[in-house]
Order: C-alpha cells, then sequence, then structure tokens
C-alpha cells in the first residue's frame, strides 16, 4: 500500500506534486493508475463514454476548465466507472450527490459540489495533455492519490 508522501520522499523533484485544491469525495481516498485524460466544458457525455469503457488499472482525469457552475458526476456515474473497474477519477470541476458518491469503491477528486447537472451537448477531447493545479497530466503517465495529495510519474513506480 502506497502513500503519496513516501512516494515523494523516496523519488522527490522526480514526480509531479499536484497543488492541494482539491476534496475527497469517493469511497476510496487511496488510488492509483495510468492517466486517461478528457477535456470537457460543463458537459459530461464523453465521461459517461469513457467510464463505459475498461478502466481496470486507470484513472480518469478530467479538466472542466475549474467551473463551478455544473456537476460534471453524481452518484449514478459514479458507481458506472467502479462497475467497469476504474481506479477513480480527478475532477477539475465540481461533482453532485457527493453523499452517495462516498458509498461508491471509486476514488473521486474534485474542487466542489453543486446541486447542478450539466447540458449534455456531446462535447469534449479525450487523451490529450491537461494542465492544472500546477501540474501536467499526461495519458499514459501513472498518477497516485491519497488523503495527502496527488502524484504523478512518467512510469510505473508501484505495483
Amino acid at each position: 500500500m502506497f502513500k503519496t508522501t513516501d512516494l515523494y520522499d523516496k523519488y522527490l523533484e522526480s514526480l509531479q506534486v499536484a497543488a492541494p485544491v482539491f476534496r475527497d469525495f469517493g469511497g476510496r481516498q487511496r488510488f492509483s493508475g495510468q492517466i486517461v485524460t478528457l477535456k470537457a466544458f460543463e458537459d459530461n457525455s464523453f465521461l459517461k463514454a469513457a467510464f463505459e469503457t475498461d478502466g481496470r488499472g486507470k484513472v480518469l482525469v478530467v479538466d472542466s476548465g475549474a467551473s463551478l457552475r455544473c456537476a460534471m458526476m453524481g452518484d449514478v456515474m459514479a458507481a458506472l466507472g467502479a462497475s467497469n473497474g476504474w481506479e477513480g477519477v480527478v475532477i477539475n470541476g465540481c461533482i453532485r450527490d457527493s453523499a452517495d458518491v462516498a458509498k461508491v469503491n471509486l476514488g473521486v477528486k474534485a474542487l466542489a459540489t453543486t446541486p447542478r447537472k450539466t447540458i449534455k451537448r456531446n462535447q469534449g477531447v479525450r487523451d490529450i495533455p491537461l494542465s492544472f493545479a500546477g501540474v501536467q497530466f499526461n495519458p499514459g503517465d501513472y498518477m497516485y492519490a491519497d488523503e495527502d495529495g496527488i502524484v504523478l510519474s512518467k512510469t510505473k513506480i508501484v505495483e
């Protein structure tokens, strides 16, 4: 079982450390996996499509432009991701249904909660580098997240 503090102590500045802007909402606070990215502003159509695929060993990173106007994910979407094996999701934006999301076996980090849902416009871009929280999330890199934060590595450092 890894701890981000121990990973940082061992690998130091070879890791990227995300700014501490995220709150934990999921049923799992410790999660890791290979990064899959999604850029989608206030539209969770592509998030749902990603969660419908096999997510074993993967973490979905969603950049919704730090929007606090609507939630990119709720309990139904979290359950979908968990049922398809996703390790976790990091959302540069909001979620909703947080009490129910906390019961789902999925790591969930987001900025905040709001009751408003997205409008479905089927817009988004997958598998591109994303920059927020002071780091760059690259598809195929690895993320390790726990109660102390998020660290990123170009290679897998924990089995």
